[in-house]
């Protein structure tokens, strides 16, 4: 089957054609922004049969392959407080991460990979071989900290033994755990991170054969001290990712720039 998407159709005709994997990229605290996109495909019927990311992609990817739908995953994430994780405590890395371990296994309705609904794969850096590790398999809520874990801001979470932290570190796209050459929607996000380089490929949405790259440019960032900002990204990428729905397909690589509300 011809994966490749057709310059004429728009991102909504090219999804509802056939099956299709959602991936999601790292992006610090872009899940509010993952959490609009998804929405935004969902209200249109327009569902992936697997999912998989990186951090910021993996925790939404992980939340609602649970069984968790979009709008249940944004008020989580709308009465998120910096309290609610921030458990500071001496070692590699400012957080512990316990706190935040706990918010998950409070709201995930299954305990392991093996157990979601619909399948998922999470990107997570091996810190003794620094290479990519894709996770389908084992507990859920370990493999979602261990995707999220911001290198300085959290501890390494231990896997069997060895030491795991961000997914973003070395698969940005979140990409690692599904088969090149399938139909994938990679959502981008463009923002750079503190320890990227301007120009750093790692910024640059992936190209490969039947995958199409959506980025909304111009969404508010959100933080641990810009939490508010959060629920105004989410808004931004919702309206984004519909008008993107509309867009031809071109090249594969769409962007849109949304702007923001007062």
């Amino acid at each position: 089957m011809n994966t490749s998407p057709d310059t004429q159709s728009t991102l909504a005709e090219w999804l509802g054609q056939a099956p299709f994997a959602l991936a999601m990229s790292s992006g610090f605290f872009g899940f509010f922004a993952h959490c609009g996109m998804l929405m935004a495909l969902t209200g249109r019927g327009l569902l992936p049969e697997r999912l998989s990311g990186s951090s910021a992609g993996a925790l939404i990817a992980g939340l609602y392959s649970a069984g968790l739908n979009p709008d249940e995953i944004a008020t989580v994430l709308r009465e998120l407080r910096r309290e609610d994780f921030w458990d500071p405590f001496p070692g590699p890395g400012l957080l512990r991460g316990r706190r935040f371990r706990a918010i998950l296994e409070h709201h995930l309705p299954v305990d392991t990979l093996d157990d979601c609904p619909r399948p998922v794969s999470v990107s997570v850096c091996d810190v003794l071989g620094w290479r990519t590790r894709a996770l389908n398999q084992g507990p859920l809520a370990t493999a979602l900290h261990a995707s999220c874990c911001v290198p300085l801001m959290f501890h390494p979470v231990w896997i069997e033994g060895r030491p795991y932290i961000d997914g973003g570190v070395t698969d940005r796209p979140g990409i690692a755990g599904l088969t090149p050459g399938s139909r994938i929607l990679h959502h981008h996000l463009g923002s750079r991170s503190p320890w990227r380089r301007r120009n750093s490929k790692a910024l640059i949405p992936p190209r490969q054969p039947g995958l199409v790259s959506l980025t909304i440019n111009g969404l508010l960032r959100a933080g641990p001290s810009r939490m508010q900002q959060g629920s105004q990204a989410l808004e931004q990428a919702y309206r984004g990712t519909l008008q993107a729905l509309e867009q031809p397909m071109g090249t594969g690589q769409l962007n849109v720039m949304i702007e923001s509300t007062p």
